[in-house]
């Protein structure tokens, strides 16, 4: 057993499919093939189900694909270790960030980020958060930008900004002419949500629970289907602040309606492992970030 074919494992876990996963590792299918074929000679068990069209992972292919990635990432940060002793501030950053967020986001911090840090470059990954923080987890992502809470004490969370929400409206809806609300104004609301799987769901739901306000049926794929629905006509959501400023553009017929007092608001964070190599390069990322002008933080004005 060696590095190598804990790599090819790692690849065919992922891709499922003996030809991309080979394409992948940069080796023929049938070189990949056989050495996955040595591997579980040399360990005595199946780790693949094979079938026509696809292949799947065996109960024990899972464990030991899990504990091939831990192997993979400390091996990736014994080089990353040597690497940054040389020049902390080259290199490859892979960071993650969630669909409601990413979009909005950058456009406003790479800039300064690229600027900053010239000779680092950036690859960006947009999942939901279970899938980011799997990726955390396991070495394939350096570092991610979440909402907070997190509950797990191997990572670090270093918190970024309170980003606030507003409640997107018809114009011809009661809330729309209203000023700045309470939350217990959306009492009795039935809101426009996000699908199972996005944080923005679950931090909407809370207002909800605390407002006494429902959910409609239809739940969403992403900010902009929300968006859309709301200028139809369908109903009204909560959406994150940096969603709706420039260079978002406004829809007609949406109404933004902030909320007054210490408005309902998501905590974002810079997460990294705990024991990354890259500790003190990602405390100057999330420092950099954290220079985001304060105006982005504020409802715009109201029509």
């Amino acid at each position: 057993m060696n590095l190598r074919d804990l790599r090819y494992l790692v690849a065919l876990a992922e891709h499922r499919h003996f030809g991309r996963a080979a394409e992948a590792s940069f080796v023929s299918q049938p070189t990949l093939s056989t050495q996955i074929r040595k591997l579980e000679e040399e360990l005595g068990v199946a780790l693949f189900e094979r079938a026509p069209r696809k292949v799947m992972l065996t109960p024990v292919g899972r464990e030991i694909v899990e504990r091939a990635r831990k192997v993979l990432a400390d091996v990736d940060q014994l080089a990353e270790i040597a690497r940054r002793s040389q020049d902390p501030e080259a290199g490859t950053v892979r960071l993650g960030l969630f669909p409601t967020l990413g979009p909005y986001l950058l456009p406003h911090v790479l800039p300064g980020l690229r600027e900053r840090f010239p000779r680092l470059e950036f690859l960006l990954v947009e999942d939901k958060t279970d899938a980011l923080l799997e990726r955390l987890r396991d070495g394939r992502l350096d570092a991610a930008v979440l909402a907070l809470p997190l509950a797990d004490e191997q990572l670090h969370a270093e918190p970024l900004f309170d980003e606030p929400f507003v409640l997107a409206t018809p114009a011809g809806h009661p809330l729309a002419g209203r000023g700045p609300l309470a939350v217990d104004d959306l009492d009795e609301e039935r809101l426009l949500l996000l699908e199972e799987g996005h944080c923005l769901r679950e931090q909407a739901l809370d207002v909800c629970r605390l407002a006494g306000a429902g959910e409609r049926d239809f739940r969403a794929t992403s900010l902009e289907t929300l968006r859309q629905m709301v200028a139809a006509g369908v109903g009204s959501t909560l959406l994150p602040v940096l969603a709706v400023q420039p260079p978002v553009p406004g829809l007609p017929g949406v109404q933004l309606v902030p909320f007054k007092g210490e408005p309902p608001f998501r905590r974002v964070a810079l997460v990294w492992r705990r024991s990354s190599a890259s500790d003190g390069l990602l405390r100057g990322l999330a420092a950099e970030i954290r220079q985001l002008p304060a105006g982005l933080l504020r409802p715009p004005a109201q029509a």
